[in-house]
């Protein structure tokens, strides 16, 4: 019974041939579970990657096909710029566990192109902000300073904040109204097994509750005859795409100008997010490291107008995955980058993806962008509110960032440059908090306010009572401190 109690000499060799990772984003797990993990990435993101090309392509007019090389390029685009981001190419990427989409943030300002002056002009007008981005991502890198934690998590709680409102119109399935009681049913379903699921599976599965909840709502809706198959065998299965299908870009000096803004737009929203993941899994971010996670949205934008496909951005909501996950692999999200180019390859594939309805992806998403916020609250707990107007610059970020969501109208009378950028809540907390964080944090430092007068807002400590040591040893370390 001894000698089956010893230490195994191989076992040992093995784990000094393979030691743990220095970084957590490095491990790399089993082929399985990071399939796993990366097909959970891509359920995530899926519906947000194929919304702006479908908003855009009906705006410029086009027909089905047409709209549908728009879908196959947006994947195949954030599927490169992905792996990029993930993995790495002499300065490009910040080799995180993060995943590039086609953002969002554009969406108003190319629906106005396309349909005054055609897709070509939004082509260009990407392509320069590509490039401008490039030619920027190290100043902006070199901002890292001035985002300290107060900064940092009012900017994470208002990105979950904001994405809680994407995640309630999956639930409406889109309408402007009221959802029906089967949407509304289907979503609570959905989100329902997410709870039970990271409840009852132990250990590692639990992280898969995402992917189980997607899988087994839509299971749910099929045998309610809401899943629509027919779509499956519509279009071709394989195709390579086709450059330029739309013809060359055409540059406007205008339209130029707005995607410049709107590029400053999403490398500040890449900031927080690249901060964000760093935060989560736990991993040192610097001015380096980011400029080089920048290059990679910049480089994937401008790549992105010569596939046919539009400003790419480090999608938000993959960070709250990762956080509900607590799976740091930058590999697990590699593999999910491969999944999207095989989704752009196989028009198929991403047709059966799409099978998923948006109450099911709406049921999830209140999950993930929660906990977007959630990491935000976690990351604000680490700001010192005592004697400080750090509690002032997280109220007045969150509440600016707030202002998009409740009045979506609000900075329509403002110059049209003016309220494309403010109508991201996102970046009118960013902007407040940094500016606010400079004025009291770093310019004006104001003396320590007396003891006796602490700020009414400040959370009272108790007396720090001086512990006797219990053993010599710490006695001799108590004593070499007094030294």
């Amino acid at each position: 019974m001894k000698r089956s109690r010893r230490s195994n000499p191989g076992a040992g060799a093995a784990r000094a041939e393979h030691p743990p990772p220095e970084r957590p984003e490095d491990e790399k797990l089993p082929i399985h579970l990071q399939i796993t993990y990366g097909t959970q990435h891509i359920l995530a993101m899926y519906a947000g990657v194929i919304t702006p090309p479908l908003i855009v392509g009906a705006a410029a007019g086009l027909t089905v096909a047409d709209i549908g090389i728009l879908v196959s390029a947006a994947l195949l685009v954030s599927g490169l710029g992905t792996l990029l981001q993930t993995l790495g190419v002499w300065r490009f990427g910040a080799r995180l566990p993060l995943v590039i989409g086609i953002s969002f943030v554009p969406v108003a300002t190319m629906t106005a192109l396309a349909d005054e002056s055609g897709l070509p002009v939004v082509f260009g007008a990407t392509l320069a902000a590509g490039l401008f981005g490039l030619l920027v991502a190290p100043f902006f890198a070199g901002l890292v300073r001035f985002f300290p934690p107060v900064v940092t998590g009012s900017v994470i709680t208002v990105i979950g904040i904001s994405l809680v409102p994407v995640a309630v119109g999956w639930v409406a399935a889109g309408a402007e109204s009221a959802p029906a009681s089967g949407d509304l049913a289907l979503a609570g379903a959905t989100l329902l097994i997410v709870l039970i699921l990271s409840w009852v599976l132990p250990g590692v599965w639990s992280r898969m509750a995402i992917l189980g909840g997607l899988v087994l709502g839509t299971v749910i809706a099929a045998l309610f005859g809401r899943v629509d198959f027919s779509a499956v065998g519509d279009g071709p299965v394989f195709s390579f795409g086709q450059p330029l299908y739309f013809g060359f870009p055409e540059f406007e000096v205008a339209a130029i100008l707005i995607m410049c803004i709107v590029m400053m737009v999403i490398l500040t929203e890449g900031v927080a997010d690249i901060l964000a993941v760093g935060e989560i899994v736990g991993s040192k971010v610097d001015s380096r490291r980011l400029a080089d996670g920048l290059r990679a949205d910049a480089g994937a934008t401008a790549l992105a107008p010569l596939l046919n496909s539009f400003p790419a951005s480090t999608f938000s909501q993959n960070v709250g995955l990762i956080a509900l996950s607590r799976v740091s692999s930058r590999y697990a999200v590699a593999i999910g980058g491969l999944i999207l180019i095989a989704l752009g390859l196989f028009p198929v594939l991403g047709r059966v993806v799409a099978m998923i309805p948006m109450p099911v992806l709406g049921g999830a998403g209140l999950v993930l962008f929660g906990t977007v916020a959630a990491a935000g609250i976690r990351t604000l707990t680490k700001v010192d509110y005592d004697r400080s107007l750090n509690l002032v610059i997280v109220a007045v970020a969150i509440g600016f960032g707030v202002i998009p969501i409740a009045a979506p109208d609000f900075f329509s009378g403002f110059p049209n440059w003016l309220a494309t950028v403010m109508h991201s809540g996102i970046v009118g907390a960013a902007i407040l908090a940094l500016f606010l964080n400079l004025v009291f944090n770093e310019l004006g430092r104001r003396p320590s306010a007396p003891e006796s007068t602490p700020p009414a807002f400040a959370t009272p400590h108790p007396p720090v009572v001086p512990t006797q040591p219990t053993s010599p040893e710490q006695a001799d370390v108590a004593t070499s401190q007094k030294e």
